[in-house]
């Protein structure tokens, strides 16, 4: 008699586990069905509002406007706001392709070889440039010097006629590569413009921008929806981009110079 009173309580233990399966297995369901239902509500919302996005985007705009912005990845220039592309009328290096340009495209060739971060020492002044490697005054040196200045002999003859002017400066193999020494030596040896970014036109392609807390670049001509310019820079190991959109929110712009 007590074997099978055991055995219907076990029977009766073990519907009540089965029910109670059931019915977690309910209640869950439906939770996971509300979850699904909010989220694909969030996704349709969003999706309305991406839609209504590029419809005001696109609004006005032609089949030829909109095709050269998705041919240049939606990149802006100064043609986009009615800002002339700057054209010095000199050509250092005597290569056909005046200054400005010359040291703009020659940051961008520099940098699309993504260069590894590495702040060394070297007895020629100037890193290998064929092993792809230096630091944020690198990009400025590998621009200039490839458009006819060498900015190694131009910042040490500039030490020796005026020492009085750099602190920083003991060694012509790193001088010409420390950020102290360059804004001095732009201050006294460029053409000084404005460091107030909301003059955007003043702003163009082949500037040299320094910061008081780092690093040094070459002004891009490409811009941002603002028509603020990007930044060609090299100033961490981790970085993984060179050329950014990184000017428009610094507040410690010390220097904005241009060559000729």
């Amino acid at each position: 008699m007590l074997h099978q009173t055991e055995r219907i309580q076990a029977q009766d233990e073990k519907k009540r586990k089965i029910r109670a399966a059931i019915i977690i297995g309910i209640v869950g369901g439906t939770i996971a069905a509300l979850m699904l239902a909010e989220i694909a509500k969030s996704l349709i919302m969003g999706g309305a509002r991406i839609v209504s996005a590029a419809q005001e985007a696109t609004r006005g705009r032609s089949a030829e406007e909109l095709l050269r912005g998705w041919i240049s990845g939606g990149r802006k220039t100064g043609a986009d706001f009615d800002i002339e592309t700057y054209t010095s009328n000199v050509d250092m290096d005597g290569d056909g392709i005046d200054d400005q340009t010359d040291i703009l495209q020659n940051a961008k060739k520099w940098v699309s070889y993504k260069p590894q971060y590495v702040n060394a020492y070297y007895d020629t002044g100037y890193p290998n440039w064929s092993d792809h490697e230096g630091v944020c005054t690198d990009v400025v040196g590998y621009a200039l010097l490839n458009s006819g200045y060498d900015l190694q002999a131009l910042v040490e003859a500039d030490v020796k006629a005026h020492p009085e002017r750099y602190w920083d400066a003991e060694d012509p193999n790193i001088d010409f590569r420390r950020v102290s020494n360059l804004l001095i030596y732009f201050q006294y040896n460029s053409i000084n413009l404005t460091t107030d970014l909301s003059e955007t036109s003043e702003w163009r392609g082949g500037d040299i921008v320094i910061f008081a807390e780092g690093p040094i670049g070459i002004v891009s001509d490409r811009r941002n929806e603002d028509g603020n310019p990007y930044l060609i820079h090299h100033g961490s190991e981790w970085q993984t981009e060179y050329e950014e959109d990184k000017l428009h929110d610094r507040d410690d712009i010390v220097g904005h110079f241009r060559i000729s």
